[in-house]
């Protein structure tokens, strides 16, 4: 296992690879596996790029990111604008409902609600509204609502774990209660189990996902 200072090497390292970012005002802190993002970014998508790198560094086990948003001024928009371009850019995605989504900002911050029948859509959803300038955080309140039931849906997630090359299968246990997906184990990094819980959101029929995997090397 790293210590904590080569972690924190590591992930600095990272962030100053990423291309999409300026992590000169970005300082890190590592204990026991535990990242912490801290400082400022210009915009929204740097600070989701900035997680994304932390993500991909081995070792990393959570993150805690306490990085701020700091727009210039020609980066600001009115709260009205953000909304009226966040409808807009929904309606032309012809992969979301985009009629049974709701948009409020206050101050920059977006949060969405609504229903979708996939959890897709709902992700979907986020990484389009994520890119609008004036954009300083987001909220995803979009609930999951399938109008399937699928009864095999356990046989279903296990079958997609098994292809996934990215993951060894028999190491991640799979429980259904109704719609709600309980998935259980241990995987060698952060990546591992987000590809675990995308197996199971990709179910017909899943509301929920409780990803209870632990990361361990």
């Amino acid at each position: 296992m790293k210590s904590d200072e080569q972690l924190q090497a590591d992930v600095l390292e990272e962030l100053a690879w990423e291309p999409q970012l300026d992590a000169a005002h970005i300082g890190v802190t590592a204990k026991n596996g535990v990242v912490t993002l801290m400082g400022h970014v210009g915009t929204f998508p740097e600070k989701y790029a900035a997680e994304l790198a932390v993500r991909r560094v081995r070792g990393v086990r959570a993150i805690a990111q306490e990085i701020e948003v700091h727009l210039s001024e020609h980066k600001k928009r009115a709260d009205d604008e953000i909304a009226g371009r966040a409808v807009a850019i929904l309606q032309w995605d012809s992969s979301v409902p985009a009629d049974r989504v709701q948009v409020k900002v206050e101050r920059g911050y977006v949060t969405l609600t609504g229903e979708v029948d996939w959890n897709f859509q709902k992700a979907e959803i986020e990484r389009v509204i994520h890119k609008l300038s004036g954009v300083t955080g987001i909220r995803n309140a979009i609930a999951v609502t399938p109008k399937v039931d699928a009864p095999d849906v356990r046989s279903r997630i296990r079958s997609a774990l098994e292809r996934d090359a990215a993951l060894e299968a028999a190491s991640i246990s799979v429980t259904t209660i109704g719609s709600t997906v309980v998935l259980t184990g241990k995987v060698n990094g952060l990546a591992e189990r987000e590809a675990a819980e995308r197996a199971a959101w990709s179910a017909p029929g899943v509301t929920k996902v409780e990803d209870h995997i632990t990361v361990g090397f």
